[in-house]
């Protein structure tokens, strides 16, 4: 069995934001674990998920969409048909995140690494693709970008 690390250090997207913190990824065999811990965070819901590039040149937004290799429709990390970066919401408790979630379509090895792109946390709740809006099935239309981290390996 391998293991392997990874970790985003996330920034704020915008000068004034508060958010910032680590996520740490270890690929043990066909599974990735996610340790979170995110500060400065509004309480309540917010969309959590890998976006297609590594770039955060113009803030957040340089990241692109979410990362879907496979060009499926958004759901949430437990649904069968997904992006591969659909990683649901993380919940902040008293402006923080700490939690670990453990994820069976991302990876930190192969042709469809998530190394080298960026995790992003957003102001909203992802609807997980069910709320009937026309950026449910796209964005989970969880909103703004708040905090962005390019993935790279950690040793």
């Amino acid at each position: 069995m391998t293991h392997k690390k990874a970790i985003a250090v996330l920034r704020p997207d915008k000068p004034d934001g508060s958010v910032n913190g680590t996520i740490v990824f270890t690929q043990e065999g066909d599974k990735v674990t996610v340790d979170i811990d995110i500060k400065g965070l509004p309480d309540g819901e917010h969309g959590f998920h890998i976006h297609e590039f590594g770039d955060n040149t113009n803030g957040c937004t340089s990241a692109g969409p979410h990362y879907n290799p496979f060009n499926k429709t958004h759901g949430s990390k437990d649904d069968e048909i997904r992006h591969v970066g659909d990683l649901g919401n993380v919940k902040a408790v008293n402006c923080a995140v700490k939690e670990q979630i453990t994820d069976c379509k991302i990876t930190l090895e192969g042709e469809h690494t998530i190394v080298g792109r960026t995790v992003v946390v957003h102001e909203g709740k992802d609807d997980l693709g069910k709320g009937g809006h026309e950026l449910s099935l796209t964005t989970g239309n969880a909103g703004g970008r708040l905090a962005c981290g390019v993935i790279g390996i950690l040793i």
